[in-house]
C-alpha cells in the first residue's frame, strides 16, 4: 500500500528527528544537525524565492491583462478618430456654402455648383482614403451579390439581366458590402 501523505510541517520535522539515518541510501549519512538544519534553511529560501517570483510573475501578468483591456476600450472608443478628422473640412465646407446662400444677397448658382462639386469631391477623396469605394454599376450584369433590383424593364436594346439605371449607388468597405446599389434590371420583351 502506498505511504499516507503527511503535512509538510510534519515531513520536516520527522527530517530533523532521522537526521542520523541514512539520507540518500548509498551509505552516506547526514547525522549533523548544523548541516541538516543549514540544507532545510537553504530549502526553505529557495521556496521563499521561487513563491516571490511566482507572485511577481501573476502581478505582471494581472497588469498586462488590464493593460490589453484598456488598450481595446481606447481602440474602439477612438477607431473613428482619423475618419472624423478627414470629414470635418467636409462638413465646414457645407456649412460656408448653406451660410452663403442663406445671407439674403445675390447668390450665383454657378459658383454655389462649384462650391458643391467640390464638397463632393473632398468627400469622395475622405472616404476613399479610408477604403470606401462606391459600387455603380449602369451597362453591367446585374450581380445580386452587390445589387438590390428595385424593378425590372422590358428592353430589346441590351441583354437581359443588365443593369440599366442606378436609383441608389451602392458602397463596400474594404471589399465588404457596405450598401448594395439599388438599380433597375432590363428583361427580355415578351
Amino acid at each position: 500500500m502506498a505511504e499516507e501523505q503527511k503535512p509538510v510541517t510534519e515531513a520536516v520535522n520527522d527530517a530533523e528527528l532521522d537526521m542520523d539515518e541514512d539520507v540518500d541510501g548509498e551509505g552516506a549519512t547526514t547525522g549533523d544537525p548544523v548541516q541538516m538544519g543549514a540544507l532545510l534553511e537553504d530549502a526553505r529560501a529557495k521556496a521563499d524565492e521561487h513563491w516571490n517570483q511566482c507572485l511577481r510573475l501573476q502581478a505582471e501578468i494581472e497588469n498586462l491583462r488590464k493593460r490589453g483591456e484598456r488598450d481595446l476600450a481606447n481602440a474602439h472608443k477612438y477607431a473613428l478618430d482619423r475618419f472624423v478628422q478627414e470629414l470635418l473640412p467636409v462638413k465646414d465646407s457645407l456649412e460656408m456654402g448653406i451660410s452663403a446662400a442663406a445671407e439674403g444677397e445675390k447668390v450665383d448658382p454657378v459658383k454655389l455648383r462649384e462650391g458643391s462639386e467640390l464638397t463632393l469631391k473632398m468627400l469622395a477623396a475622405a472616404l476613399e482614403k479610408f477604403g470606401v469605394q462606391e459600387v455603380d454599376p449602369a451597362g453591367e450584369r446585374f450581380n445580386p451579390e452587390f445589387h438590390e433590383a428595385m424593378s425590372m424593364q422590358e428592353r430589346t436594346d441590351v441583354e437581359p439581366n443588365t443593369v440599366v439605371a442606378v436609383i441608389q449607388k451602392g458602397y463596400r468597405l474594404n471589399d465588404r458590402l457596405v450598401r448594395p446599389a439599388m438599380v433597375m434590371v432590363s428583361k427580355a420583351a415578351s
